[in-house]
């Protein structure tokens, strides 16, 4: 390398962090799972402060409550920092001049990326430093606290932090000796074991070297055992020392400035230079932090380093020889390696994420380059294989990630995350020329129980509103927290208005609920203002502020409640409610809406063939509301099967009554939606009907728009055939405005078709050939065996074409106008035959 290795390249990337009001214990549990020495405080996103392994030493173990205070009264500050680009053999100097053990790293912009420790500095100081200090004795060191094992926790944490030592012997009664050291006691705090005596406790047996071991011995037994200390005996057998990463650090510290720089660079041109000094290339390759696989041309294992041994748990003996499948993972298909060797063939090396697996069976997410070593004559001759253990980085990526776009209490998406899916629905919308709609939320009164509860209730109880209002919305749309008490829903692809204001019923709703927590319950309300792009803004900014603004206006006229952003919308909506409200009260009492019945007259002979159920609703306050909106009332406030079985009730229970009143009735037809001509189960409901009152076959009809049958093509074939069985006419309403298709028309399992009023007026003046398509219209059900009906007939001059060309049925106000059962009874039901002209005149 052409400049000093700079601690970027050593440095931890995964740093832990806390909030300062978290609990020591539970600062503690999170370093003892991640077997990290240090967790930075961060408050606001800014680091005020650091708890180390070291800092544990400090806490009064007899003390129960001494764990549950706040990190941030016994973290150590304010944290010190050093750029990335500062060189290790500087970072050594400082670590021993400050007497510090972590440093942060900051890039230039002065960001937190990372944290440096001794120990990342004695990992990576290369070998030289120990082939020079060749002797234990060299760096030992030799003032060693050692305790009785009958001394009790808090004594032993006291006497190491006097003695400023991070590890102490521990002499058991049975003559064992053992350690306890700060990570010991930082596991201590998050478990609280109490202070009991430390041979119970203390690490056993200790692990020793001997004092003429070499330094490197005693670095590999480290590395292999995976701990931080060695006891050191003289060649009576006795403790004469301590030795750890911290002690190789102070002993090597003036060979490392002098000689570091030196040795990476020599280590780097040895890796590009490996076949003229393949001595010093193996020395580096064995000391690397990454695992390195040296394989044969057909893939048999020959060479692998330490770090290969580390990462895997796999010894060189295991495996040389073998193919190195025995770590895949089984998470990569047969797919995956093919392309990969056909990269490598083409390219000569591969670079990618491998998840692989351990010898204990843990998987891990490994960084893999793969290279293609050839001969003198260009042919492969053998494959390296580098990779490092990159799981904790992914880790840590995604809880950074998650950290900048998800609130940290609730999970929801936070602010930046909900501006970008609004700029993105927005600019969706405006390519489909469609709605969308921002609901801006504040629960009522949170900041009293917040207040008079505490903040860990409040917190619950956020966590909880925010579980309910996600129940309460569609797949794709977004609930994010703002911050405090305050959510904002997208609503994407909105078809109408009326939409948002049911959603924002049924959020009220489940925010309503009674709320029970720590055994108390108690109920919330929450106030809401909506706003619509585009009608009230075409920015996500101003799409938020406006509903925003009709959030306070919802406050301001009550709470617990919503409005929208602009007023004519809050009158439509209250109309809206009201009608449905009515339309609810009516059908629950069976009063307000009615049905009449228009007749289909016979034009040769002017008898009754049947009649048409329509439906007919007056609000006293509001006025007449048309059918076709009191069915679609019927469809947004989910009474639509309630007014469909109110409807097949009242027509079986008048012609149940004509019958028991010796009448001959009609057979009524009844106009069916799209969605009720869809449901499953219409025809069994039907059925059930027929037969509660006892009505024979027939006697019920019913008519469907074209529309529907063109759009629901194979749901729509089966739900006529199903009432085809009831044995009453199906009759295809408004003919003539869904262009039905001829060859889709002959498959249709009806008897009739209706033509439409419209199509029946245009025949007065012959407007656009409308006779032509009349003559065409009755041919084709001629041919196909079908009624046809003329709906809307009000002069006789329609009617006189009409019977011209063989419509043999009319409906309409020349033959009869929708009249009351009572009324419609006596007219048509009481006469056998009734004439066209005393019908007309």
């Amino acid at each position: 390398m052409s400049q000093e290795l700079t601690i970027e390249r050593i440095m931890q990337r995964g740093l832990l962090t806390c909030e300062p009001d978290t609990p020591l214990w539970m600062a503690a549990g999170r370093m003892a799972s991640r077997q990290c020495s240090s967790i930075v405080v961060v408050e606001a996103g800014q680091p005020v402060g650091i708890w180390t392994e070291s800092d544990a030493m400090a806490i009064d173990f007899s003390a129960p409550d001494a764990v549950r205070q706040p990190v941030s009264r016994v973290m150590s500050q304010p944290v010190v920092s050093l750029p990335a680009s500062t060189p290790v053999s500087e970072a050594a100097l400082r670590f021993s001049a400050e007497r510090r053990r972590h440093f942060i790293v900051v890039d230039s912009s002065e960001t937190l990326i990372g944290i440096v420790s001794q120990t990342d500095v004695v990992l990576n100081q290369g070998l030289e430093p120990y082939l020079r200090l060749r002797e234990v004795e060299s760096a030992m060191r030799k003032r060693v606290l050692v305790l009785e094992g009958l001394t009790r926790l808090a004594q032993a944490a006291r006497s190491m932090h006097l003695a400023e030592c991070d590890a102490v012997i521990v002499k058991c009664e049975d003559g064992e000796l053992g350690i306890l050291t700060e990570r010991d006691l930082v596991r201590f705090v998050a478990e609280h074991p109490g202070d009991r005596p430390i041979e119970t406790l203390a690490s056993r047996p200790l692990l020793t070297v001997n004092q003429c071991d070499t330094l490197i011995a005693a670095r590999d037994l480290l590395m292999s055992h995976r701990v931080r200390h060695l006891g050191v005996l003289d060649e009576a057998g006795e403790v004469v020392g301590l030795l750890g990463f911290r002690d190789m650090l102070a002993g090597a510290e003036h060979l490392y400035l002098e000689d570091l720089r030196k040795a990476l660079e020599q280590r780097d041109r040895a890796l590009a230079q490996s076949r003229e000094s393949r001595q010093l290339a193996e020395r580096i390759i064995d000391s690397s932090l990454e695992g390195i696989i040296i394989a044969d041309s057909r893939g048999r294992i020959e060479f692998v380093n330490r770090a290969f041994t580390h990462m895997t748990g796999y010894t060189a003996e295991e495996v040389i020889g073998k193919n190195p499948s025995l770590l895949s993972s089984g998470r990569h298909d047969a797919e995956f390696y093919r392309q990969m060797w056909e990269v490598l063939r083409r390219d000569g090396y591969w670079r990618g994420e491998v998840w692989n697996r351990r010898k204990s069976g843990e998987l891990y997410l490994e960084m893999l380059t793969i290279t293609a070593i050839t001969d003198d004559t260009g042919a492969v001759s053998h494959y390296a294989a580098l990779f490092s253990d990159i799981t904790h980085l992914r880790e840590n990526e995604e809880h950074i990630r998650r950290l900048a776009y998800y609130d940290a209490l609730t999970g929801l998406p936070n602010r930046r995350l909900l501006e970008d899916r609004l700029e993105l629905a927005i600019r969706h919308a405006h390519r489909n020329q469609s709605r969308l709609a921002v609901i801006f939320i504040d629960l009522d009164h949170f900041k009293q129980v917040n207040d008079t509860l505490g903040h860990a209730f409040g917190d619950e109880l956020l966590v909880m509103m925010a579980e309910r209002l996600q129940m309460g919305l569609r797949e794709d749309d977004t609930l994010a927290r703002l911050g405090g008490d305050e959510f904002l829903v997208l609503l994407p692809g909105l078809e109408e208005i009326d939409d948002v204001t049911r959603i924002a019923r049924r959020l009220i709703e489940m925010v309503c609920a009674p709320c029970v927590i720590e055994g108390q319950e108690f109920r919330l309300g929450c106030s809401l203002g909506i706003s619509f792009y585009p009608d009230d803004a075409t920015t996500g900014s101003m799409l938020v502020h406006n509903a925003d603004m009709a959030m306070y206006r919802a406050k301001q006229e009550g709470r617990n409640g919503y409005r929208l952003y602009r007023n004519e919308m809050n009158l439509h909506d209250d109309r809206q409610r009201a009608l449905e409200q009515a339309l609810r009260t009516s059908l629950n009492s069976h009063e307000g809406v009615q049905l009449l019945y228009q007749p289909i007259i016979e034009s040769d002979s002017g008898r009754l063939h049947a009649a048409e159920a329509l439906l007919r609703w007056h609000h006293p306050l509001l006025g007449a509301v048309s059918p076709a909106d009191i069915v679609l009332l019927a469809e947004q406030s989910g009474l639509l099967e309630q007014l469909g079985d109110h409807v097949f009730e009242q027509v079986c229970a008048q012609l149940a009554a004509w019958r028991r009143a010796g009448k001959q009735p009609a057979p009524i037809n009844i106009n069916l939606s799209a969605r009720q001509f869809l449901q499953q189960d219409l025809a069994v409901r039907v059925a059930g009907r027929l037969k509660a009152h006892d009505l024979p076959p027939g006697l019920v009809g019913f008519e469907i728009g074209e529309r529907v049958l063109l759009e629901q093509n194979q749901q729509a074939h089966a739900a006529l055939k199903r009432l085809r069985r009831l044995g009453g006419e199906i009759a295809l309403n408004d003919f003539g405005t869904g262009q039905v298709a001829i060859g889709y028309l002959q498959e249709l399992p009806i008897s009739a078709i209706k033509l439409e009023p419209h199509f029946v007026q245009r025949l007065d003046n012959d407007q656009r050939g409308s006779v032509a398509l009349l003559a065409a219209v009755t041919g084709l059900a001629g041919e196909l065996d079908l009624r046809v009906v003329a709906v809307g007939v009000e002069s006789k001059a329609q009617r006189d074409i009409l019977l011209r060309h063989g419509v043999k049925l009319l409906q309409g106000h020349l033959v009869g106008r929708p009249l009351p059962a009572a009324s419609f009874a006596e007219t048509y039901l009481t006469e056998a035959r009734r004439t066209m002209s005393s019908t007309t005149n």
